[in-house]
Order: C-alpha cells, then sequence, then structure tokens
C-alpha cells in the first residue's frame, strides 16, 4: 500500500515538475543587448613594429605650411576645455631636436608668435597681443628646465582687453617649440635600450559611421612597445611607448613620451596617413598630428596644408634655430626668474625657522 502511495505521489509530481520546466521557457535567461563590435585584428612580431618606428624615422629634417589648432586644458578636470580658432604656421624641425615654428593669422598671414629651439634652449617671441603693446616679449630659456614654480607671466586678466586678443596670446604664449620635435621628428630605436611588446583592445567610437548606427561603438585592438632606457644601477626606466593600430594592417597611431619620474610628458595621436612629397619617397604618414602635454594643460594639433608640397631632407643652418630679437621685445629670461624665486623662498625659509621659538 506504501508502494502504490508513493508512486502516485510521484505521478502527480511529474506534470507539476514539467509544467514548472517547460515554464522557464517563457523567461529570458539571456537578454540580447548592443556591445562594442570587436574589429578583426592583424598579427605582427615585435621586429616588424620596430622597421615602422624606424620608418618614420626616416625623415630627418622637414619644412611644411601648417594648420594649427590649440586647445586649452586648464579645467579639464572640470570636465572642461577651450578651443581657439585656427592658425596658419610654418614648421622647419631638423634632428637631433631643432626646430622654428612661425605661428600666423589666416589670410593676412600676419605673425602672432615666432619661436625656436636649439636642442638645448627655447626662445618665443610674441608679437601680437591685440594692439596694447603690454604683452609683447622675447621669452627665453632652457629645455629641461622645471618652470612650474614661475607664474604665467602671459596670462591675460585685464579686462579692457579684447577677448580675440586675450585667446591669441594665452593659445601661443606659453607654448614651448621643442614639445613638437619628437612628435614630427620621430627618433629611432636604440640598440642599448630594451623593448617589450604586449596588446591592448579599447573601445572606441568610429567616426566614419553615423551617431545613431548600432555599430558606431568598436573594440579597436592595439599592440604597445614599451621602451626601457638602461640606468647606470641596472634598473629599467621607460622612456617611451609606441601604440599600433592592429585593424586593416600595422599602424602607429599614438606615442607616448615619459618623463624621469615615468610620467606621461607629452602623448601624441598620429591621425590619416597620406603621402608627405611629391617624390614617392615618403607614403603612408601622417597627415595630422595631435601633441598633448598634460603638465603644461594644452594640446596642439597640426595638419599639413598641402601634404605634396612638405620639403624633406634639406640641411638647414644652425642659426636657423636661434630666434633673434630684431623687434627690440622685453627680454623675460626664465631660467634668471627661477633663480631669483628660489633665492627669495630661501630667504623666506630662513626668515621663518629664525622666527622661530621654543617654549
Amino acid at each position: 500500500m506504501k508502494y502504490f502511495a508513493h508512486k502516485f505521489l510521484t505521478l502527480r509530481a511529474i506534470p507539476v515538475l514539467a509544467v514548472a520546466v517547460f515554464s522557464l521557457g517563457c523567461i529570458k535567461i539571456k537578454q540580447e543587448t548592443e556591445t562594442a563590435r570587436l574589429l578583426k585584428t592583424w598579427d605582427a612580431e615585435q621586429v616588424e613594429l620596430m622597421k615602422e618606428i624606424n620608418r618614420f624615422a626616416r625623415v630627418n629634417s622637414m619644412r611644411a605650411k601648417m594648420d594649427l589648432k590649440f586647445e586649452d586644458n586648464s579645467f579639464a578636470e572640470f570636465g572642461m576645455k577651450e578651443s581657439y580658432r585656427n592658425a596658419d604656421g610654418e614648421v622647419v624641425v631638423q634632428r637631433p631636436g631643432k626646430i622654428l615654428l612661425k605661428v600666423q593669422i589666416p589670410i593676412i598671414h600676419s605673425d602672432v608668435a615666432q619661436m625656436t629651439s636649439d636642442g638645448d634652449t627655447f626662445r618665443v617671441a610674441i608679437l601680437q597681443d591685440g594692439g596694447t603693446g603690454k604683452f609683447k616679449k622675447f621669452v627665453k630659456g632652457t629645455n629641461s628646465a622645471d618652470y612650474s614654480k614661475l607664474q604665467k607671466s602671459f596670462t591675460l586678466t585685464d579686462p579692457g582687453v579684447d577677448k580675440s586678443a586675450k585667446q591669441g596670446v594665452n593659445a601661443f604664449a606659453n607654448l614651448r617649440p621643442q614639445h613638437f620635435t619628437d612628435a614630427m621628428l620621430v627618433r629611432p630605436t636604440d640598440d642599448g635600450n630594451v623593448y617589450t611588446q604586449s596588446s591592448i583592445f579599447q573601445i572606441e567610437q568610429d567616426t566614419s559611421v553615423e551617431r545613431k548606427s548600432p555599430v558606431r561603438t568598436v573594440m579597436r585592438g592595439y599592440y604597445l612597445l614599451d621602451e626601457f632606457a638602461k640606468q647606470t644601477d641596472g634598473s629599467l626606466k621607460i622612456a617611451r611607448r609606441f601604440w599600433f593600430d592592429r585593424v586593416g594592417g600595422i599602424r602607429l597611431a599614438r606615442q607616448q613620451i615619459f618623463d624621469a619620474k615615468g610620467e606621461i610628458e607629452s602623448d601624441i595621436i598620429y591621425g590619416q596617413e597620406g603621402n608627405l612629397t611629391g617624390s614617392g619617397n615618403y607614403n603612408n604618414l601622417p597627415l595630422q598630428i595631435t601633441v598633448t602635454r598634460p603638465k603644461e594643460k594644452y594640446a596642439m594639433t597640426l595638419k599639413y596644408q598641402s601634404p605634396e608640397a612638405v620639403t624633406i631632407g634639406t640641411a638647414f643652418p644652425d642659426a636657423a634655430f636661434v630666434l633673434q630679437n630684431s623687434w627690440n621685445l622685453e627680454v623675460v629670461d626664465l631660467d634668471q626668474k627661477l633663480r631669483e624665486s628660489s633665492a627669495l623662498q630661501q630667504i623666506n625659509s630662513n626668515s621663518n625657522t629664525s622666527g622661530t621659538r621654543f617654549h
């Protein structure tokens, strides 16, 4: 009797269990959601990545007309940036770190600023300030010096100054020409350094697709090639990081340069590739370069106006990269100001120490 009762209960439980199981078919265990489209990647060995860097490094000198666009990132921590109108630029660069940069007002081609670096020192002439004359300066300093302790002497705060003039001076007064040499003239690899290869995927927006397209968000693969410099104590310190876009081939898309503390000094983005000069010898090189300087809180985009008119390989005299104060502007020696600032801080420190009383 107990056997039949148990069997009866079991048989009655089967339909209930079946209903429960098949009812789950109405419940979505998985939900289909839009996700980033994974783009097909190409493979490459480390030697191929290094070869691509050295292909860029074939450019040893260049003269070009460029469109310049400046962005002030001083308020980036608040999610804000200030973009200024485009300016015309003439750039002459030559290895190892020499540059002449002229910034001009479009159409009339009147110089706003001129700046040079001979690889060790820099000079900047501020030539336009809206007609007030108060902000025309000739600034000079040392490339390797840290002037963060000094106030930005050229930031316009005078409410009587025209807004467009204020933008023009603020945009270019604090630029340093040497920030652009390694961006335009990529340094070759060095057998004395150590290189490591890795990979990374990033979610990005495909700007070639319409904004509302469900396939606009993509996951793009990159190779990272890190360059480490050997230190005297045998340790390694990161010097540069190269990003290679792996979609549709292998393309150098980004270069990050690090300072002695391992902080990013320059973050350089290389845009769409094309051909420079009309010779056919410098193909598949970036037609647009964006240099971001996190410490100085600005970014500058340089775009070739006429890529086919670019001159590559000409040897320029050293004097071309030492700007002369032919305008008789007021000279601002940043090295001298830094020494004066340090001396003043030392005096204040000594004064505070001597005034301390112990009870």
